[in-house]
């Protein structure tokens, strides 16, 4: 038995500027489990970010989107994970993830920032990487100089639809990563290639 997930941090940008945007992918995630639990997030100064509690298989997880932009996301990861003692191997990462195409999501436990900004902030302000993340494929534009135009657009129509199912299956698992068990949950979406 794995140590379940206590708290869930979806990356993105704040503001209907970069709402659609798909940077967004870990945002579109924690909005879519409060959907489904019937939970709802508010701003929360002392976290730099929209927290939500949300009930979920007879367990509780805190759903939280930093409002600090990319690349300060481990001031307010950090800020809420502290507050609440919640150790870092109970903490999920939802992000969008370049080396996967658009409808593909997998776990991963620990690894590099790739040169993600959120998860580099992350790392720092963690002093690790002992957390779990949620890789939401967004697709690579082909070329390294265009990464930041790409990840700062909107997908095409096909591309959301394939992210949204992604998602939608990546919901389905949290009960399993909430009640620790990691291992059914990264066959589920492991599965899905």
């Amino acid at each position: 038995m794995d140590v379940p997930i206590e708290l869930i941090v979806g990356l993105g940008n704040p503001g209907p500027d970069y709402e659609s945007t798909r940077h967004n992918a870990g945002f579109w995630f924690v909005d879519a489990v409060a959907r489904a639990a019937g939970a709802s997030l508010r701003a929360d100064a002392k976290f730099h970010g929209d927290v939500g509690k949300a009930q979920i298989g007879g367990r509780s997880v805190w759903l939280l989107k930093p409002m600090t932009y990319m690349n300060r996301s481990g001031l307010s990861a950090a800020a809420l994970a502290h507050y609440y003692k919640l150790p870092v191997e109970s903490i999920l990462v939802a992000h969008d993830e370049l080396d996967l195409a658009p409808g593909i999501v997998k776990l991963k436990q620990g690894g590099g920032h790739a040169g993600h900004n959120g998860l580099r902030d992350l790392h720092k302000a963690f002093g690790g990487n002992g957390y779990m993340r949620l890789r939401i494929g967004i697709g690579h534009p082909g070329d390294k100089s265009q990464v930041v135009n790409y990840v700062l657009h909107k997908p095409s129509r096909e591309e959301q639809v394939q992210i949204e199912d992604a998602i939608d299956a990546a919901v389905q698992a949290v009960p399993l990563l909430l009640s620790g068990d990691d291992q059914r949950a990264f066959q589920m979406l492991h599965s899905r290639d």
